[in-house]
Order: structure tokens, then sequence, then C-alpha cells
């Protein structure tokens, strides 16, 4: 991975790696299929499929099996090192953001309720269930802040679960459809710049300005 090893990041990768990649290969390899019952389409561009296809066609010369043999080795090994320089270049790195968020999370708001990302842009769901068990989180995150691309900030509720789409804690009824000034001025917090119909998240000018909402819609929705 192009720097000196670090067993946890190692051990991590390998289990993703393992999970994403070599799971599926070994499981196709032995007749074990993905699920019960009939799929609904077939998928034919896998790894598993590329290769099979590198093997001569029924009605064509085998020809030099050696190279055949190399080439299915190159698209399998280019696979595999993609994957491992994604889970350490990519993910791993959105691990730690994440980790290091909750670990301060009592530095952003005194309930430990509210995380606050230190880089946009981060695929921070995936690492938060996680470390929340990992960690031993008793009290589950509500709220997650980080800046859009325009460098805005938004405020995200967490889900119930990774496949769920109820929230832990909606923000709050009252501001939901509402934008700009009209919001600020119900929420009383300045640069307020919208909350989504569903509630589920929000944005404002400022960092300071979406940690008050998110402070202030805890408050709300617990009372």
């Amino acid at each position: 991975m192009g720097e000196p090893a670090d067993q946890t990041k190692v051990e991590a990768i390998y289990d993703k790696v393992y999970e994403n990649f070599m799971e599926k290969i070994d499981a196709i390899d032995n007749g074990v299929n993905q699920y019960d019952g009939e799929p609904r389409y077939i998928v034919s561009t896998n790894v598993s499929s590329r290769v099979k296809h590198i093997n001569p066609d029924w009605n064509e010369t085998a020809g030099d099996m050696d190279a055949r043999f190399e080439k299915a080795m190159a698209l399998v090994g280019s696979e595999f090192v993609d994957k491992v320089t994604f889970y350490s270049n990519s993910w791993w790195p959105a691990r730690e953001l994440v980790e290091d968020a909750l670990n301060s999370r009592f530095e952003a708001h005194e309930s430990g309720e509210i995380v606050v990302l230190n880089a946009g842009g981060c695929p921070w769901k995936e690492h938060l269930y996680a470390l929340e068990k990992d960690l031993a989180i008793e009290t589950p995150i509500k709220y997650v802040l980080y800046t859009d691309q325009a460098g805005k900030w938004r405020v995200q509720c967490v889900s119930v679960s990774s496949h769920s789409f109820q929230n832990r804690l909606s923000l709050p009824e009252e501001w939901r459809g509402l934008r700009n000034e009209e919001l600020s001025r119900l929420a009383d917090i300045p640069n307020c710049i919208f909350v989504h119909a569903s509630g589920f998240i929000g944005g404002n000018e400022t960092r300071e300005g979406a940690l008050c909402m998110a402070t202030k819609a805890l408050v709300m929705n617990k009372t």
C-alpha cells in the first residue's frame, strides 16, 4: 500500500477486500448461489464471467493457452490491486475521518449526539454505523455536519440503520420545506439555507449556523 504497515489498517482492508472481492469469486467457483430463488436478471460482467470468456469458444482453436492464462491473471490482478488501492487510499481515510469526528463529538456538543466532519464529500454512513459498535457508543449519533461542494454546511439526520429511511431524529417539523430568510426568522438562526420537506437534511451558510440548527433540533425534538 506504499506506506509502513499499520496492523489495524491491514486487517480492516483484508476483511473488506475479502468481503467485496474474494468471497464472490470463491462462491461462484464453488457453485454457491448468492440467494435462493430465481434471479430477476443475469450478471455476466463480473470477474468470474470475464475470466470464463477468455477461454476459447467451442468452435474456436485453443491457440496459446498460456497466453490466455496470462491474460486472465492480468485481468484479475488488476482488479485486485484496484480494490486494495481503493480501500487503502479512499475507504480507510474516510473511516479515520469519521472516527476522529466521533472521538471529538463532545467538543462539538455536550450531548455527544452531533458529529462534525472536517472534510466535505466523505462517505460517512457505513463508517458511522460500524464505529458506533466498535467504539461502544451508547447514545446514538443524531446529526452529522459537513460541507457541500459550494462550501456551505449541511445538517444531515442519521437513519435508524444503514438500510432505513427512518431518521433517528428528524429536523423539526415546523422548519421543513422552508428556505432562506423565512427559515432563519422562524428558527431564530441566521444564515439558514433550507430544510428538506421530509426533514432529513438542512443547510446553513456557516459551520456555526449548522451547529446551531442541530443543537436547537435536539432540544426541540426532546421537549
